[in-house]
């Protein structure tokens, strides 16, 4: 099979166009139901993580670099467009020059419970910065799966994926659930939950997180929702100085702790 042609689209107007620039307006998936992956990495990421990327837009001045990265991709629909058009719909100041689209992997909830299983909930976290990088801490523990609870960011706008560095392309992870329904499915999991907080708490240290269990983080506003909070307990990081640390700092120092745990029990590591 040959390598689909390149081609060159100038139009702004163009429905391709008009589509990913929409996607990432609205940080969320192309029509065709697609993530929208900015920058070299999120391609090479992709590719590793052996998802299909069914289209490759990239700038004319990066093209000989961007098709020696896809060589070997049959069926991908290679897309170049003159530099200042593709700035418009560039989702970076200083960008790369290139964006592919990627299909994402589709998963249930049952998929975050495996092994020792240890589940990481996002409960408004509404920064896409600040939960890219949690996703990426829960793959570099061994996190089993992510819930981002409605209200939080979505794990498709372009800012999350980046953040994970690719991590969203592997963990598995449920998006859009009902506080509710997250709380239900912890129960019905039989999972210990453990909600981090500030001020108050066992220590992280005293914590038993080699039992099956999921690990709460709460907006940065308001912290952890009351539908959440009830069925959990307080954990908390001891800090010097400051009052309390940052959403995706808090979440890798417990993820951080829990594999520590699991590491020195190896039936709990194997998740």
């Amino acid at each position: 099979m040959r390598p689909a042609r390149v081609e060159t689209l100038s139009s702004p107007a163009n429905p391709l166009i008009k589509d990913v620039r929409r996607a990432i307006a609205h940080g969320g998936l192309t029509d065709d139901g697609w993530c929208v992956a900015e920058s070299f990495h999120l391609l090479e990421e992709a590719l590793r993580s052996e998802r299909h990327v069914p289209v490759v837009l990239m700038s004319e001045s990066v093209r000989i670099t961007v098709e020696r990265h896809i060589a070997g991709l049959k069926t991908t629909r290679r897309v170049v467009l003159r530099d200042p058009l593709f700035q418009t719909i560039a989702s970076t100041e200083t960008s790369q020059g290139v964006i592919a689209l990627v299909e994402p992997p589709e998963w249930s909830i049952d998929h975050l419970y495996r092994g020792q299983s240890l589940v990481v909930v996002l409960d408004g976290l509404q920064d896409p910065g600040n939960a890219g990088a949690v996703a990426r801490a829960a793959e570099a523990f061994g996190a089993t799966g992510l819930m981002f609870v409605k209200g939080s960011a979505s794990p498709y706008h372009p800012k999350t994926l980046r953040a994970s560095a690719g991590s969203l392309f592997r963990i598995p992870f449920v998006s859009g659930i009902d506080a509710n329904m997250a709380r239900a499915s912890l129960k019905q999991h039989r999972v210990d939950v453990y909600a981090a907080m500030p001020h108050s708490g066992t220590l992280a240290g005293d914590v038993d997180f080699s039992r099956k269990c999921a690990i709460v983080i709460g907006s940065e506003g308001r912290g952890v929702s009351q539908e959440l909070y009830g069925t959990a307990k307080d954990v908390a990081i001891p800090t010097v100085g400051v009052e309390s640390l940052n959403a995706a700092v808090a979440a890798a120092v417990l993820l951080y702790e829990a594999r520590r745990q699991r590491v020195r029990t190896p039936e709990a590591a194997r998740a």
